[in-house]
């Protein structure tokens, strides 16, 4: 394939990532027009809306503006005032990463994957702008570079990932040895020494297995929640009354926000737990909360203190030390015969733990965010608690696991070796008995 069919193959999968995200929630919104109101008012608004609902989903902020006498119905302090809506419902991005990276996997099968990458990225960055141009209203604006870069970021991190998900099978002059790319990437690489790069590796690989495990128990958590507290839910459903079509609706809103209720279900394990309104909190030590969105999935939200309460910490714990215990031969092999092997065990872990407490910050740093005025502009986990908690409880895990794994490794290696140069007395024996 050559360069211009790899542009033009990285844009159209640009496109379509665009279409089905947008069309995610435009679709029902348009059976929505043609059911609910009878085509009666200007399909516009809901292309807007659906625009509006995209560029929010991967991480775009909108200013909303209420007019007085719908802010005064609403009854909801500072509604009367413009106030910004940041929180981004992470199922929407996720449709923008996952095909992002069957993007990728794609182009790893070109000769010119970083070309393809660089064309799906400005795609990207021009639909964004386009969605922004077009959408624009008073009632919503959505931030101009924000709607030009994160979605192409999203996007161009998925053809990153799908790109290093497969071997490449195709040579690439792009990547080849002496190319441009490789000389700087070398020269990058040179400038940390071979150990460090090893133990930094596995501090990083490390780090993403822990937090994923902690990620993927929060949604086996999240999966039994949702199937006990059925009842509550469907009981709110009932109270909206908002029909079949507003319920499907509704329902597909609610999908969209699965990935940030699992991702505040880890930080409930963590231990800081999420708030959703100023003055909520739904934690280990109890749920405390104030009037909350008639959403009905919030109805398995659960009441007073849970039977468990701190005994979910050992999750976060688990996960660290089980991955530690998983990488010991990885850092021993790393690590070698050189001095200071111990020190050099105790950074991996405590890096480890640092990355691990980095990602599951950063994604409650997007799971969260303002979603309205008054005291919904707090809604989610607090960034910041959840790295530290989760820092205190997965690295001394991690150098424990890590630390135990690289002493035992050592003096097994040093007993071998004694054991390989005592002789066999049983032989010495057999040697001076006359015959």
């Amino acid at each position: 394939m050559n360069r211009p069919a790899t542009v033009f193959l990285a844009a159209l999968d640009a496109l379509v990532a665009a279409a089905i995200g947008i069309g995610v929630a435009l679709v029902p919104l348009t059976v929505l027009w043609a059911t609910q109101f009878g085509l009666a008012i200007d399909w516009l608004v809901f292309w807007r809306a659906a625009g509006d609902l995209w560029l929010l989903g991967n991480g775009v902020d909108l200013l909303v503006t209420i007019d007085p006498d719908t802010a005064l119905r609403l009854g909801v302090a500072g509604a009367e005032a413009p106030f910004e809506v940041g929180f981004a419902p992470l199922g929407l991005a996720a449709v923008t990463l996952l095909l992002g990276a069957r993007s990728g996997r794609r182009l790893s099968a070109t000769p010119y994957p970083v070309t393809g990458a660089i064309a799906g990225a400005l795609t990207m960055a021009g639909l964004g702008l386009l969605v922004c141009l077009t959408t624009r209203d008073p009632a919503a604006l959505a931030s101009l570079g924000q709607s030009i870069l994160l979605p192409a970021a999203i996007f161009t991190g998925g053809v990153v990932v799908g790109y290093l998900w497969l071997p490449r099978r195709t040579p690439s002059p792009e990547l080849a040895p002496g190319s441009p790319l490789a000389r700087g990437w070398g020269s990058v690489r040179d400038l940390v020494p071979s150990t460090a790069r090893g133990l930094i590796a596995i501090a990083l690989r490390g780090g993403a297995i822990a937090a994923g495990l902690v990620l993927g128990f929060a949604a086996l958590a999240m999966a039994i929640i949702l199937v006990t507290g059925f009842a509550g839910i469907v009981a709110l459903y009932e109270s909206l009354q908002a029909g079949l079509v507003g319920g499907i609706t509704l329902t597909l809103a609610q999908l969209a926000m699965l990935p940030n209720l699992v991702v505040w279900t880890a930080s409930w394990f963590v231990g800081p737990g999420f708030a959703i309104g100023a003055g909520s909190a739904v934690s280990p030590l109890g749920t405390n909360l104030g009037l909350v969105p008639a959403l009905p999935v919030l109805g398995a939200l659960p009441q007073g203190t849970p039977a468990l309460g701190f005994a979910g910490l050992v999750v976060p714990v688990a996960a660290a030390f089980v991955t530690a215990a998983a990488l010991r031969p990885a850092v021993v092999d790393a690590l070698g015969a050189r001095p200071g092997r111990m020190l050099r065990g105790a950074l991996a872990g405590l890096g480890l733990g640092a990355v691990g407490a980095s990602i599951l910050a950063l994604l409650a740093l997007w799971a969260g965010g303002a979603a309205g005025p008054g005291r919904l502009a707090e809604v989610g986990p607090d960034a910041g608690a959840v790295w530290l908690w989760a820092f205190v409880e997965m690295a001394p895990a991690a150098l424990l696991g890590l630390v135990a794994g690289v002493g035992s490794r050592e003096r097994s290696r040093n007993g071998s070796r004694e054991g390989a140069r005592a002789p066999a007395p049983e032989a010495h024996e057999d040697a001076e008995q006359p015959r």
